[in-house]
């Protein structure tokens, strides 16, 4: 996947919301005002996504296109080279932490992103 088709891929999850807090060059995704994506918009083909640590760990050992986070916290987030990667593997990567940060909100408010 090239740049826009991440971009555009991370917008069609539900209630997904997407800024630029930091600088011009990180394009950070939201779900319930939560970061699950950063997206580097300057020609490095990365972005850092929120895994669970021990499935990160394991990530990191497969495929040398996953490193710990930059920039991040390294036991929640990963830093990944994606033009490295399957379209189709980076997908449930992607999945996998809109998925976490969802199940890390209150549960009034995961109700409230089912609905909207």
């Amino acid at each position: 996947m090239n740049i826009e088709e991440v971009r555009e891929y991370c917008l069609h999850l539900p209630a997904t919301e997407e800024c630029l807090p930091f600088d011009e060059y990180t394009l950070v995704f939201k779900v319930g005002n939560k970061m699950f994506a950063l997206l580097n918009l300057d020609n490095t083909g990365t972005m850092n996504l929120k895994c669970d640590p021990e499935y990160a760990i394991e990530l990191r050992e497969q495929y040398s296109s996953i490193i710990p986070g930059y920039h991040m916290n390294k036991t929640h987030w990963n830093t990944i080279y994606f033009e490295e990667l399957d379209s189709k593997f980076l997908k449930e990567l992607i999945h996998h932490s809109y998925n976490l940060v969802i199940a890390g909100l209150p549960k009034k408010k995961q109700a409230k992103l089912r609905f909207e």
